[in-house]
């Protein structure tokens, strides 16, 4: 098995379970690792049919991003479910997701939510 690594995808997005933050909106950080099988077309004959096009990746991971939720958590499901439906190529998924400088009353770098599925 073989693994695919994209990290540091950063989105303005409006997430959070207060309304004032899905009005404001706020930085996010997507880290996505998934493991596939790099066939032959794509180790020895330099084909992308042969692997995960990672820029139909990128695309599903901001479209969902898109999509105003209250939790990381409902964020994270959406797009590992949504990769597993459209790329059938894929067996594993972990992905971090991240709010950067939470509204939690204190100096906070990042909160995360990780998937594993």
């Amino acid at each position: 098995m073989n693994k695919i690594v994209i990290e540091e995808m950063t989105f303005f997005a409006r997430h959070g379970f207060y309304p004032e933050e899905n009005v404001i909106g706020g930085k996010f950080e997507v880290d996505l690792e998934f493991e596939t099988v790099f066939s032959e077309k794509a180790r020895e004959n330099d084909d992308l049919v042969g692997t995960v096009n990672y820029e139909n990746v990128y695309a599903i991971v901001k479209e969902e991003m898109a999509i105003t939720s209250k939790l990381l958590e409902h964020v994270a499901d959406r797009i590992v479910t949504r990769l597993y439906r459209e790329l059938s190529e894929i067996t594993f998924i972990r992905l971090k997701v991240s709010k950067l400088n939470p509204p939690m009353g204190g100096e906070i770098g990042r909160v995360s939510v990780i998937l594993e599925k």
